[in-house]
């Protein structure tokens, strides 16, 4: 069982470099985050993984980049503007404010005054809250007013024809995006878990418009979404799939299925596997034409769409574990910030430091090291631990003579000896 708690990470993030509260020097601002050395590192290699395996592995794919803020009628067209909303309620007493569609958090706060034995909770009737954030651009008045995206989905589907017209592919095939989206969320929280500022990674798949087609594509992107978090180390038991039901789906769904993990604060979602059917296309009034048949159709769409802060910060639960006498982050070997930490056995004897700074440049050049000869090895070893570095490598007097060093893994804490020149071979293997 995880008896892994938010404070335990919370207090990693910060404590390590991963994560910090944005503008903390000036007191912060509720949903804004920044990542730290070691965090930016973790996020950029989770989105290399996924880019690897959405785009340069597959030839169906191709990626693209759309701006941030676009022109109003996109989000017109879409629908966003009428529906892009969550239901707000209010306590009376206090005047806090809640999503009526989270029943857990209206709970909580009917328990927290309960427990200070505050007068009984009342709600306001719900209202329909407009997500999007607003944008003034110009300098002369007046200015046009646009909006910072509230989800990438869209700047694929604008670039729909331009996609078709200037590359090679051919339904089905697939536009891929990693990019920051905007939300007014109403109460974030968790964490980085719902912020109003965050990173999404999307994969907008395109197929001909047939239920046996959207029904085969649904159910193999729930599976490669599946088998992608599992390869990457989260563990089985802690992921659930669960299918909306036709009371709760957005408004451009057919069909939509939720990756929640089990989180200290509940099962939570965080990625969705959603059906579009023809609704964006058809809302931009875009078409596709079948080169070889000349047949001309709007497709439909099947959707993949990540939170990168909330698999990242999964990712870290899921990884963090407490040990009788230590802290160890199991973060797979591919998604570490550092890859490999090199130690002089003894600080203070040049032969040593030098040795292995040597060592510490040529590693460099293939991966993300680490240098430390501050302290005891014992306590270099438990630092390393603690951010999930895979290796550590130690330079002692025996280098000098064989020309081999001592190799430790984080989780099993064995050694091995390996010759230096084998060194780069053997970590490439290993993250193979």
């Amino acid at each position: 069982m995880n008896t892994t708690t938010m404070d335990d990470i919370v207090a990693l993030c910060k404590r390590r470099g991963f994560i910090y509260p944005g503008s903390e020097i000036y007191g912060g601002l509720t949903g804004f985050w920044d990542y730290g050395p070691l965090g930016v590192e973790l996020k950029k290699n989770l989105k290399n993984e996924w880019w690897q395996t959405m785009v340069h592995l597959r030839s169906d794919v191709v990626g693209l980049d759309a701006a941030i803020i676009m022109n109003p009628e996109v989000w017109k067209a879409s629908g966003h503007l009428q529906s892009f909303s969550d239901p707000l309620i209010e306590c009376k007493v206090c005047h806090q404010r809640f999503r009526s569609d989270k029943p857990r958090e209206k709970l909580a706060h009917e328990e927290m005054h309960a427990r200070k034995e505050a007068k009984k909770v009342e709600w306001t009737a719900p209202k329909q809250f407009n997500l999007m954030t607003e944008v003034l651009l110009g300098v002369t008045e007046p200015k046009l007013t646009a909006y910072l995206r509230g989800e990438i989905t869209q700047g694929v589907f604008v670039n729909f024809s331009n996609v078709v017209a200037s590359s090679r592919v051919k339904i089905p095939f697939g536009i891929a995006q990693i990019g920051k989206a905007f939300r007014n969320e109403i109460t974030p929280g968790n964490f980085t878990f719902r912020s109003r500022e965050f990173e999404q990674m999307e994969l907008e798949f395109f197929i001909e418009p047939t239920d046996a087609e959207g029904d085969k594509w649904f159910d193999y992107w729930i599976n490669e979404r599946k088998k992608w978090y599992i390869g990457l180390g989260i563990k089985a038991e802690n992921l659930k799939f669960r299918k909306h039901e036709d009371d709760e789906r957005a408004h451009y769904a057919r069909k939509a299925t939720d990756i929640e993990y089990n989180a200290p604060f509940g099962w939570s979602e965080f990625e969705g596997i959603h059906h579009r059917g023809d609704w964006d296309l058809s809302r931009h009034k875009l078409t596709y034409k079948d080169s070889q048949t000349n047949q001309e159709y709007t497709p439909w769409v099947i959707e993949t769409s990540g939170g990168v802060d909330r698999a990242t910060l999964f990712f870290l639960l899921d990884a963090y574990r407490k040990e009788e006498k230590r802290i160890v982050l199991g973060l797979h070997p591919k998604l570490a910030p550092i890859k490999v930490a090199v130690f002089p056995l003894v600080s203070n004897k040049p032969e040593l430091s030098d040795r292995a700074k040597s060592m510490y440049d040529e590693l460099s050049k293939h991966f993300m090291v680490a240098w430390d000869d501050r302290g005891n090895i014992g306590k270099r070893y438990l630092a390393q631990d603690e951010i999930g570095t895979p290796w550590c490598v130690t330079v002692d007097y025996a280098t000098l003579e064989d020309g081999a060093v001592t190799v430790r893994d984080r989780d099993t804490t064995k050694q091995e000896r390996v010759k230096v020149t084998d060194l780069t071979a053997y970590f490439q293997q290993k993250l193979l």
